[in-house]
């Protein structure tokens, strides 16, 4: 088959590194990381497609490949590839064209190799050099290899979806489309089936599939926050708050007229972050788990590993909550059986790709998310190891009007009691920024409407109730909401870039794979 016509890049790597150097970049980079074990996992979680089915496997110049898709490089760019393709989810890596000048670098670059090498070669001496050194050699004329230029995602599908085809990028695909270009082609050849509805589940809990317990815990969690939200606004304290402070509500008041509304505040942040975690559980369970993305259920699976440990933070605080223990642990052993039990199979439906602009603004869309996410994990970390050790930062003691050791001369008992809520709330954080971030990396794909409502949903519920409150009881102070403003600032573009992409419709004709 003749290779495809070559579409000029213009991404912005290309552009400003020029298409040579911004390949080498690339490859040199992922070649960095994933030489080294945990860079390897880390790179095979967010780009590679660990478990293609066997219909895709195959072999290239009588060399088996778990999968008929890989890479076309030259000899100066072959070291490199080598090393970073095999996490990638490539199944070969070809060194084309190779003369004689060249068998020293592939020689080197083939040495201690993770993924099948092949070499083309019109030198019969050339090929006599390597053929100890690498696993196969193909030819010029092969009718059964596609050398493609373009990232068409569903166009390499559907080439490979031919029995024995097999379909070797070029190296300017991976710098246009990404490095996760391996896993949506395998993504768009594999086989799906229609995703089951809530009626299909059954009442019996021994057959309820993982989606099923994810979606409960999402449930649980926005119940649990929606719940702390309305205590916060009514009695502010139940009664086992007022039996370890052995104060009342007007007794705190009393002790510092700003008591009560900072309590509010730190309350009403952390149900907003209940909340949103919940949102973003409840997507991940019906627009992810149930459709069997694998990443799916590890995005869930990692923030909640994240999220549950923070209940020890009493062991610090010295302050154990009833109501928050008994929802850890109802909520708990669904959340283990949403990860323990055997996910669905394939049952994902992918939409053509649209216009490139849309990609790109996407992708600068997904970059913003990733980015929010990331920063959020910063805060709730730093929120958490302030609030196991200082408790107040110094906008909250200028808020208050006084210091931590006149709180404690007033009651021994109040700052842990304002430490457990601060310390529980960076730990939440820490869970929902995981699951942005990871949501945002590994599930931006056209036409999946749901991890853009997931976001909306998720941004919402934890923004907007921490700016009310403090516009409510006027603790305004601009360095102490800066990182809120910039949040929603960069999540509300982020959202507003990609809602066109993620929410891209699938047209009539679409099918669900090329099969």
């Amino acid at each position: 088959m003749p290779d495809w016509t070559y579409q000029p890049l213009r991404g912005a790597a290309a552009a400003v590194l020029g298409l040579r150097r911004s390949q080498r970049t690339a490859l040199r980079m992922l070649a960095t990381i994933g030489s080294r074990p945990a860079g390897a996992r880390l790179i095979a979680r967010g780009f590679g497609h660990r478990h293609p089915p066997e219909r895709l496997a195959g072999e290239v110049a009588g060399v088996p490949v778990a999968v008929r898709l890989g890479i076309t490089v030259p000899p100066s760019l072959a070291r490199d590839t080598v090393r970073a393709m095999s996490p990638l989810g490539a199944g070969v890596v070809e060194v084309a064209p190779v003369s004689a000048a060249d068998i020293q670098t592939v020689r080197e670059a083939a040495d201690g190799r993770a993924i099948p090498v092949v070499a083309r070669t019109c030198d019969p001496e050339v090929e006599a050099a390597l053929k100890p050194h690498v696993d196969g050699f193909t030819g010029d004329d092969d009718p059964r290899v596609v050398h493609v230029s373009d990232p068409s995602v569903t166009a390499a599908a559907a080439v490979l979806d031919e029995p024995g085809t097999v379909v070797l990028a070029r190296p300017g695909v991976l710098v246009a489309a990404g490095p996760g270009w391996f896993a949506r082609v395998v993504e768009a050849a594999t086989p799906t089936a229609p995703a089951p509805v809530l009626r299909d589940v059954g009442r019996d809990p021994r057959r309820w599939p993982a989606w099923w317990w994810a979606l409960l815990v999402g449930l649980g969690m926005t119940g649990a926050g929606l719940g702390a939200a309305a205590i916060t606004l009514g009695p502010v304290l139940l009664w086992y708050d007022r039996d370890y402070l052995g104060m009342t509500l007007h007794e705190l008041h009393a002790a510092n007229h700003h008591l009560v509304h900072f309590l509010q505040h730190d309350r009403i942040t952390m149900a907003g972050t209940m909340v949103a975690i919940g949102a973003l559980y409840t997507g991940l369970a019906v627009g992810g788990i149930r459709r069997g993305w694998p990443w799916a259920r590890e995005v869930y699976l990692l923030s909640g590993a994240i999220g549950f440990p923070t209940l020890f933070y009493f062991l610090a605080t010295g302050f154990v909550e009833p109501l928050h223990t008994a929802t850890a642990l109802v909520l708990f052993p669904m959340f283990v059986a949403g990860v323990r039990r055997a996910p669905q199979g394939p049952r994902w439906r992918l939409v053509p790709e649209g216009p490139e602009p849309e990609r790109r603004r996407a992708l600068v869309g997904q970059l913003l998310m990733i980015l929010t996410g990331a920063g959020l994990f910063v805060g709730g970390a730093v929120i958490s190891v302030v609030g196991l050790t200082d408790v107040f930062v110094p906008t909250d003691l200028t808020f208050l009007g006084t210091d931590a050791h006149t709180l404690e001369a007033v009651n021994p008992r109040l700052v842990p009691f304002l430490a457990h809520d601060r310390a529980g709330f960076g730990g939440a954080l820490m869970s929902a920024a995981v699951a942005i971030v990871l949501l945002s990396a590994w599930g931006w794909r056209r036409g999946e409407a749901w991890v853009f409502w997931t976001l909306a949903a998720a941004g919402a519920a934890g923004f907007l109730p921490a700016v009310v409150v403090h516009g409510t009881i006027h603790y305004t102070d601009l360095i102490h909401l800066a990182p809120v403003y910039f949040g929603i600032i960069l999540t509300g573009t982020a959202l507003f870039l990609a809602r066109p992409y993620l929410c891209a419709k699938a047209s009539a004709t679409a099918a669900s794979s090329p099969s």
